[in-house]
């Protein structure tokens, strides 16, 4: 069961800009694009939530000791495979036998292993690709690997006032490309929060209402596989990325982005 969620105290006299990096926290949270920009300015480190489906492919990917560049959706990916020497993933409808290569998790774990692997996406992969400029530690979290995820940051320091952690729900798009928060997403990142909760930092308020999404939600895997996300996939077809996603705390992978590449942290 989640802990008490311990509220950080945010002073009324912090200058108007500043108010939206969460400062006097140790753990906090935002997202898409944006909100991993806001916290990417002042975190020590990032962690990038994207359950259906980037970073539950990023777990399985490495977990099977394949590097995955993170790369924006779009034509571009090819190239900059063939730049960096790698394979580049496809689409979930544009698989064949000879290139089984795709954002699907399931698709991942029957293809065949190779040393690297460009994984474009529209939201977890540009959002991991343009936090990797800042410098920063970047991880890619999701249900299966939350709590190792969170073991790790502790380990390395990570969750106090002076080294924060920013977590980001990638989440979805409308079809006019707005955020669409998605409730895998938000479950992702509370779990990661979960095993954060008591740094000593503690946490922003964000943070602590993100976190009181995983109270409230009796049988997570059944929230993931019911919201729109979950749905519009298995009515596509793809129900066995969703099983996949859905398991909580599978993996102890801890997928760390350096030098361009998702590796084992």
């Amino acid at each position: 069961m989640p802990r008490r969620l311990p509220v950080s105290r945010i002073s009324t006299e912090t200058p108007a800009l500043a108010v939206f990096t969460q400062p006097g926290s140790g753990a906090r949270f935002d997202w898409g694009l944006t909100g991993a920009a806001e916290l990417g300015r002042v975190c020590a480190a990032l962690v990038v939530v994207d359950v259906l489906s980037f970073t539950t492919a990023v777990d399985v990917a490495v977990g099977r000791g394949m590097r995955v560049h993170p790369f924006p959706w779009g034509e571009q990916a090819a190239e900059y495979a063939r730049r960096v020497g790698a394979v580049a993933a496809v689409g979930r409808r544009q698989v064949t036998p000879d290139h089984p290569w795709s954002l699907s998790p399931a698709a991942l774990r029957a293809a065949p292993v190779v040393a690297d692997l460009v994984l474009p996406s529209p939201n977890g992969s540009a959002i991991s690709a343009a936090a990797s400029a800042a410098g920063m530690p970047v991880v890619a979290a999701c249900l299966r690997n939350a709590p190792a995820v969170g073991r790790w940051l502790r380990a390395q320091g990570y969750g106090s006032v002076d080294a924060p952690v920013g977590v980001v729900a990638a989440g979805e798009r409308w079809p006019d490309g707005s955020l669409r928060p998605s409730v895998e997403d938000q479950l992702g990142a509370a779990s990661v929060l979960d095993a954060l909760a008591d740094v000593p930092g503690g946490l922003s308020v964000e943070a602590a209402m993100a976190l009181a999404a995983l109270a409230s939600t009796p049988d997570v895997p059944a929230a993931v596989r019911g919201c729109v996300s979950g749905r519009e996939l298995v009515e596509s077809g793809f129900a066995a990325d969703v099983e996949i996603a859905a398991q909580v705390g599978v993996s102890n992978v801890v997928p760390v982005l350096r030098h361009g590449y998702f590796a084992a942290g």
